[in-house]
């Protein structure tokens, strides 16, 4: 599986660094031809900038090393296809592909290769002349065009998943929409232009003999080796078909029928997940941890088959158990059928998609709690609009240094909050909690000290720090779930945020926040809890001020 996967990175890296020299050279070309609409001498001189590159031996090399790499792997992916379905965008590309090199081949043999065999004057000019008087000419632009579209999707298919790249989107599509355009333009100007000197008594055979145009002999066997070409070309297509044609027998031979009671019936692959032949047949088959074996959303009853399945393995076992599952439940992303089924599935979303965007993911981070103390009771003798204002004031002044270290508030809870800090790992997300912990209570202290200027009582909090495996993701009815996250992490930061209150300090960070962020040495004792609705003992420290994090972090004692 792993070489497979080592495999699969290694063509689709080589597809899209050799589509991107080969791009690269479309849109310069482009660039090229667009300059004959300023003048015949930038023509010429892009030209010579251009080709200064592109017919040096490195860039001959990486050019048509590019071209080769890219067509051959074009080739294997229609060989290795599973199968045809595919989207209309996908067929687009596909097409194109197929497409380009049938004119890339006739391009090639009348500029390239008649150049280097019979000394033909390759210059934009000529060549533009030579296409000018037939098809050609239309043929040529629409094969940089088919490349142009080709890139386009393959560039937008690569960077779509980018933030930047959804603001940039509008303004791209008016540049891939200009540049062929003013191409277009360069190309008829140009065009127009050498045929009125060609045209001209006496100038046409001068043309001729300056550019060293084939003469009929050797037309004939510049068409010979377009022919030649196209026809290797067609030989490696069918030879790309033959396989894939081949090995879809050779599937259906080793395939299994699945029936679901309330859909369809299909035909897929042995050796594939029950979740795996749904998705690629594209059935609705929800799947919240994305196949991973740690939820049963996708778990189906098996009507039929089910002794031709393996015991569920341990993991699977405990998940069904979870749920006291019947004996004919399985989960659809652990079993690997290789005689027929019959399934139910449990859960079957309405549609063929999933109803959220996003099913849930697994991360391991810092949970941080916070509530003010005995608000209830001090907001009692306030106005509304007071109460409001408070707790705006208060969050302004808390709020920014959650965010200044990479967290984010998840929810408002009244005087309280829920704040995470989904990093890149979780070393830096305790890292990033102690610092926002440490902060706050700097924070705090300073709010304190405007209230006190204005004759108010100081604003007393309890937090709870802890770090563990949660699951992010959209909770909520579809088109209105807001994503959140839950799971025992959440719930053990909440219940060290009680019991703050009981030990009347200002911060409790559990053992697990420390041994993430590198914090080996703490010279303070811990103390073991029994948490309500968590499993097992919480080991935490208590800390009368959250600012004290400071020192503890930098190895030196902490104030009590």
């Amino acid at each position: 599986m792993a070489q497979a996967l080592w495999q699969g990175n290694w063509i689709q890296r080589s597809r899209l660094v050799s589509g991107l020299v080969l791009f690269t050279f479309a849109f310069f070309h482009f660039l090229n031809v667009a300059a004959g609409l300023v003048s015949p001498d930038l023509l010429e001189a892009v030209q010579e900038a251009r080709e200064a590159v592109t017919k040096s031996l490195p860039g001959q090399i990486v050019l048509y090393a590019s071209l080769l790499v890219h067509a051959g792997l074009a080739l294997w992916q229609v060989a290795m296809r599973r199968t045809l379905r595919m989207s209309l965008t996908q067929w687009l590309q596909l097409t194109l592909g197929v497409l380009i090199p049938l004119q890339l081949i006739q391009h090639v043999v009348h500029t390239n290769y008649a150049a280097r065999i019979y000394g033909l004057e390759d210059e934009m000019s000529s060549i533009i002349l030579m296409l000018w008087t037939g098809p050609e000419a239309l043929h040529q632009y629409l094969l940089l065009l088919a490349v142009w579209v080709h890139g386009c999707i393959g560039l937008h298919m690569w960077l779509r998943l980018t933030r930047w790249w959804q603001h940039a989107v509008p303004y791209m599509i008016g540049v891939a929409v200009l540049v062929p355009a003013l191409a277009l333009a360069g190309l008829v100007t140009e065009g127009r232009r050498m045929w009125d000197f060609f045209a001209e008594d006496g100038f046409a055979a001068q043309i001729m003999a300056d550019y060293n145009w084939p003469d009929a002999a050797e037309l004939a066997q510049l068409a010979h080796a377009t022919n030649v070409g196209v026809f290797v070309f067609f030989g490696l297509l069918g030879l790309a078909m033959g396989c894939f044609a081949l090995r879809r027998l050779i599937q259906r031979s080793r395939s299994v029928r699945i029936t679901y009671e309330d859909g369809p019936e299909i035909t897929a692959d042995r050796g594939l997940t029950l979740l795996e032949m749904s998705q690629m047949k594209g059935i609705a088959h929800p799947s919240l941890c994305g196949g991973k074996g740690r939820c049963t959303t996708c778990r189906v009853a098996v009507t039929d088959g089910l002794d031709s399945l393996p015991d569920p393995s341990p993991a699977e076992a405990r998940s069904l158990r979870a749920v006291n599952a019947a004996d004919n439940m399985r989960l659809a992303c652990q079993i690997r059928p290789t005689s027929a089924l019959t399934v139910k599935r449990v859960y079957s979303p309405k549609g063929r998609r999933q109803v959220h965007a996003a099913g849930g993911e697994e991360k391991t981070i810092a949970v941080l709690f916070l509530d003010i103390r005995g608000f209830t009771a001090r907001s009692a003798g306030l106005l509304p609009y007071d109460v409001v204002f408070l707790l705006n004031r208060f969050f302004d002044a808390i709020v920014p240094e959650v965010t200044r270290t990479g967290g984010t508030v998840d929810k408002y809870m009244g005087d309280g909050m829920l704040a995470l800090f989904e990093t890149r790992d979780a070393a830096s997300s305790a890292e990033a909690a102690l610092a926002a912990a440490a902060n706050i209570g700097v924070a705090l202290a300073r709010f304190n000290r405007v209230l006190a200027s204005e004759g108010e009582d100081p604003v007393r909090i309890g937090m709870g720090l802890h770090l563990g495996t949660v699951v992010l993701g959209e909770i909520g009815a579809a088109g209105l779930a807001p994503r959140t996250l839950i799971g025992a992490t959440v719930n053990a930061a909440s219940r060290l945020e009680a019991k703050t209150k009981d030990l009347g300090v200002e911060i409790l960070v559990s053992r697990e926040v420390f041994d993430a962020a590198g914090v080996a040495e703490v010279p303070l004792a811990f103390e073991t809890f029994t948490l309500r609705g968590v499993d097992g003992p919480v080991t935490a420290l208590p800390l009368p001020r959250a600012s004290s994090l400071d020192s503890l972090i930098a190895g030196q004692p902490a104030a009590s």
